[in-house]
C-alpha cells in the first residue's frame, strides 16, 4: 500500500508526464507550421510516450489500491524560435523530468517503499535514454543549423520515428 506522501507524489509526477506530452504536442504544432513535418512527428511520437509514461504510473497506482488523480495542466508555450530553440527547451525540460523522477526514487528510498522505488528504476532508465536523444538531435541541429538542404534531410529522418506501446499499459492517446 502506498503511503499518502508516495500517493500523492506519484499523482504528481502523472502531471508532470501529461504536461510533457502536451508540451511536446504544442510543439509539434509549431514545427508543423514551420513546415518541418518530419519534427513535427518526431515530437508527436515524443507526446505520445510521454502519456504511455502518465498511463504507466496511473495503473501503478491502482495496482496498489491507490486513487489516480486527473489533474489539471497549465498551457504550454506556442511560440518557438525554430527547431534548434525547440529542442533545447525539450532538453531543459527532460533535465526537469530526470530531477522529478530522481526526487520520487529518493522519497521511496526514505519511506522503505523497495516496490515503488523498484518501479522507478524504469523511469530513470528512460530518463537517461529520453537526454540522450535529445541531445542527439540538438548535436544534428548544430551541424545543419539554418543549412536548407541539410535541415530538409534531417527533418526527413526525424519523421522516421514510431511509436511503440509500452507492455501491459493502456495508451490513452490514439
Amino acid at each position: 500500500m502506498l503511503s499518502k506522501k508516495m500517493l500523492k507524489a506519484l499523482n504528481k509526477q502523472i502531471q508532470e508526464e501529461l504536461y510533457s506530452g502536451y508540451l511536446y504536442l504544442a510543439m509539434s504544432a509549431y514545427l508543423s507550421d514551420q513546415n518541418l513535418n518530419g519534427f513535427a512527428t518526431w515530437m508527436r511520437m515524443q507526446a505520445r510516450e510521454e502519456d504511455s509514461h502518465a498511463m504507466k504510473i496511473y495503473q501503478y497506482i491502482i495496482e496498489h489500491n491507490g486513487q489516480p488523480l486527473v489533474p489539471e495542466l497549465q498551457k504550454p508555450p506556442r511560440d518557438f524560435k525554430g527547431a534548434a530553440d525547440i529542442f533545447k527547451q525539450a532538453l531543459d525540460h527532460e533535465r526537469h523530468i530526470t530531477a522529478c523522477i530522481n526526487d520520487l526514487v529518493d522519497l521511496a528510498q526514505k519511506e522503505k517503499d523497495k516496490a515503488t522505488e523498484s518501479f522507478l528504476q524504469w523511469f530513470v532508465d528512460e530518463q537517461v535514454e529520453e537526454e540522450n536523444q535529445v541531445v542527439e538531435v540538438i548535436k544534428q541541429l548544430n551541424i545543419v543549423k539554418d543549412d536548407g538542404p541539410g535541415l530538409w534531410m534531417l527533418d526527413q529522418e526525424m519523421g522516421q520515428r514510431t511509436f511503440t506501446p509500452l507492455p501491459g499499459i493502456e495508451n490513452r492517446m490514439v
